[in-house]
């Protein structure tokens, strides 16, 4: 995609959606990533949230979509299922990368810490 960073850095949900994808696999698609985020986190997210986030994702370049087999359990219709590109792979260690960083010491901090006056 032109104009797509090289090195995207991913926002707080689009790293969930991301994670959940990943974790997925082949089964990869919105209902199924907003039921991983959900149990996962706790974080109730709409099947809508998910679709418009993939689909940044998509126009970033990060993910590819496909549809799958025709299902009876959908009427019919078959699902629309996502895949990382190997960019997505990397924005993802990056991602965790800066959060370990980040997080390095922060543990020892917090114990006790909502204790004082």
């Amino acid at each position: 995609m032109p104009g797509a960073p090289k090195n995207p850095v991913l926002r707080d949900f689009e790293l969930m959606v991301m994670l959940a994808v990943v974790q997925l696999g082949d089964t990869a698609y919105p209902l199924a990533i907003a039921g991983a985020i959900e149990k996962k986190t706790g974080r109730r997210t709409s099947r809508a949230a998910v679709l418009i986030t993939l689909e940044r994702l998509e126009d970033k370049g990060l993910l590819t979509s496909y549809f799958g087999d025709p299902t009876p359990v959908r009427g019919g219709r078959a699902k629309r299922l996502f895949r990382p590109k190997p960019l997505a792979l990397r924005a993802v260690r990056e991602s965790l990368a800066r959060i370990e960083a980040m997080s390095e010491g922060v543990a020892e901090k917090l114990k006790g810490a909502g204790e004082r006056p």
